[in-house]
């Protein structure tokens, strides 16, 4: 893999910042990607690469995408945590992109929990 300049670096950030929507005011859901290392090599950039195309592509604003490190669960990454309010936060694990549209459109946006790929609900195991 060919080394990246600092102005492609500085783009690539600049990108990326947009995509945050980490700014003030209300937000319906937030959504916490686990980049700890052990996330990284399980793929999290990839999971946050997918949550951040399926928000532009659907001009969502209203969804808080953030970053976290390791949530302890290193052999289920990657993983994310799914914070709507009023409701308890749910962590889902063993994320592949297409796990993680699913998650998006009918969690997120639906606001149907997808038991099968959830590990907790709260400090609760689903299974």
């Amino acid at each position: 893999m060919p080394k990246k300049t600092l102005e492609e670096l500085k783009r690539i950030r600049e990108e990326a910042k947009k995509g945050l929507f980490l700014r003030e005011g209300d937000f319906k859901a937030k959504v916490i990607v686990h980049m700890g290392t052990c996330g990284i090599a399980a793929g999290a950039r990839q999971i946050m690469s997918t949550l951040l195309d399926e928000l532009e592509k659907k001009g969502i604003r209203d969804v808080m995408l953030t970053t976290s490190g390791c949530a302890g669960l290193c052999s289920r990454e990657p993983m994310v945590t799914i914070e709507i309010k009023d409701q308890a936060p749910i962590k889902y694990v063993d994320l592949t992109p297409e796990k993680i549209r699913s998650i998006f459109n009918e969690h997120i946006l639906g606001g149907r929990i997808i038991k099968e790929y959830a590990l907790a609900i709260g400090s609760e195991r689903v299974g």
